[in-house]
């Protein structure tokens, strides 16, 4: 009895790989192979942390120039797209890619609401620093008793 069970369980598991592996067959199509990553959260590692008017976001963006980075931010929604193109040098072959191509796209929600006109960024090394001060707005203020 517990071995039909256990068959049963079994043909399920091998539906559901298969119905997953079909899932990402028609979201990979026409895209070459390991392009998919960057649509993983794995891409875009990123950081946060809160100082003392604000925070410092710090994003993995390897092999990324400035040029293809958008960065925008509206009140505390910070949100980051861009596109990687690796062109290949006349009569290169590939042999294997690990670093793909494509476009992505990471939003991020913040604590607080920033001061989009004094967000500044920075691209050293492979890595976006962002400095996204607190607006006004949203800084703690002492209130004084009448």
């Amino acid at each position: 009895m517990f071995t039909r069970f256990s068959d049963i369980d079994r043909l399920f598991g091998t539906m559901d790989l298969l119905r997953q592996r079909l899932d990402n067959l028609y979201t990979d199509y026409g895209r070459p192979y390991g392009t998919r990553w960057l649509m993983d959260e794995g891409f875009l590692r990123a950081n946060l942390y809160q100082t003392g008017d604000g925070f410092e976001m710090r994003l993995e963006v390897p092999g990324m120039e400035k040029e293809s980075l958008d960065i925008k931010i509206q009140g505390n929604y910070l949100e980051i797209s861009g596109s990687r193109d690796q062109k290949l040098p006349e009569g290169y072959k590939v042999h294997k890619t690990e670093r793909g191509n494509g476009t992505f796209s990471r939003s991020f929600t913040l604590p607080d609401d920033v001061d989009g006109n004094r967000v500044e960024a920075t691209l050293k090394n492979g890595v976006l620093y962002l400095t996204l001060p607190k607006s006004e707005a949203a800084k703690p203020r002492q209130i004084t008793i009448n």
